[in-house]
């Protein structure tokens, strides 16, 4: 009998580190488990770097939004300032401002209204250069 409870304890011993080693080695929940995560980690970082492109994206065009508003306030003084001016006919004279760069075009009466509208133009804060196209018309 001892030799019969000592085989006894030697198999149920056996069969308790089997056990044991059977859980060391990932299940099919486990390998699932570690397939989602990883899964979630790849797309975690896709929309990261999607968000990054949205917020450069409307980065560059609130810039762009900001330079037309700048452009258009410019337009708008130059307008003011000529329209503002007695000898100049205001319907003759478009202006026209991107990126700070004004273009006068149109016609007016004399050499010294053109250079008047080039001078009205140049002195708006913001602009870095003026065009002017007007044609003098005697």
């Amino acid at each position: 009998m001892k030799v019969s409870h000592k085989i006894n304890t030697v198999l149920l011993s056996l069969f308790v580190i089997a056990g044991l080693a059977a859980c060391d080695k990932p299940g099919p929940a486990e390998s699932a488990g570690k397939t989602i995560d990883q899964k979630m980690d790849a797309a975690g970082n896709k929309m990261e770097k999607m968000s990054n492109d949205v917020v450069d994206a409307v980065s560059k065009e609130g810039d762009k939004t900001t330079v037309a508003m700048e452009d258009a306030a410019i337009t708008t003084k130059i307008k003011a300032a000529i329209l503002a001016e007695p000898g100049l006919k205001t319907l003759q004279i478009s202006v026209k401002t991107v990126k700070g760069v004004v273009t006068l075009s149109g016609s007016v009466d004399t050499q010294a209204n053109s250079d008047m509208a080039n001078g009205l133009s140049g002195a708006v804060a913001g602009v870095s250069s003026v065009n002017n196209n007007l044609v003098v018309k005697k």
